[in-house]
């Protein structure tokens, strides 16, 4: 196996956008590394191969952080750190908006977040990365206000698991609009008003993000 001696580290929603960068970035600095998915296997397995190149060992495993079991079962190996990168959304009008829309939302990016945090820290990870937003402080509009309210309530999970074990390392990183997938694939008027709205000149690279990330962790 290779890098048995380095660090593993853990990414959710690592198939693609900014979790596919933060594996390369943490294998290309010889981590070892777990790529999850939960829907993009081929984009998963493709991913490993470029990972394989930097010579670190690589593992795919399938993540549903709307269910606990699975969550558990992560955990039956030894994982060093985790990145809670994966999330969704139902970006509509707020009268359009279901309760199981709005719920799915929460048990993904908030209670799936939590669970991971928890079996984390009770398999003994001493190093938790949770990617919120901006848009849990002030760059939230009437489209994601469900996507908004779990990363805000990401925001607390964060804060009070800090708290709470000093002894685990737990960093919120909240960045604005990247240039991922599902970004791209928004509706480009809507984007450009949104970065105007926000006072963002343009969108940030994920590459650029996944460095600045890796370089907070080593700090």
């Amino acid at each position: 196996m290779f890098g048995d001696f380095m660090k593993t580290v853990l990414v959710t929603g690592s198939a693609k956008g900014l979790g596919k960068a933060l594996i390369l970035e943490f294998a290309n600095k010889g981590y070892n590394t777990i790529i999850t998915y939960n829907n993009s296997i081929n984009d998963a397995l493709i991913l490993k191969e470029e990972v394989l190149k930097h010579n670190v060992y690589c593992e795919v495993l399938k993540l549903d952080l709307r269910d606990e079991q699975n969550i558990k079962d992560i955990f039956n190996k030894k994982i060093d750190i985790i990145v809670n990168n994966a999330v969704i959304n139902h970006d509509d009008e707020i009268l359009n908006k279901t309760k199981d829309d709005f719920m799915e939302v929460l048990e993904v990016n908030l209670v799936g977040t939590f669970l991971m945090c928890k079996e984390a820290i009770k398999s003994g990870v001493k190093d938790i990365i949770n990617i919120s937003s901006t848009d849990s402080i002030d760059t939230y509009n009437s489209l994601n206000i469900d996507y908004s309210s779990s990363k805000a309530g990401l925001n607390i999970v964060t804060k009070t698991i800090a708290s709470t074990f000093p002894e685990v390392r737990v960093i919120g990183i909240l960045p604005v609009f990247i240039d991922t997938e599902s970004v791209l694939e928004m509706d480009p008027v809507y984007l450009e008003n949104e970065l105007k709205r926000t006072k963002q000149n343009k969108l940030l690279k994920k590459e650029e993000v996944a460095k600045k990330i890796y370089n907070i962790y080593n700090d």
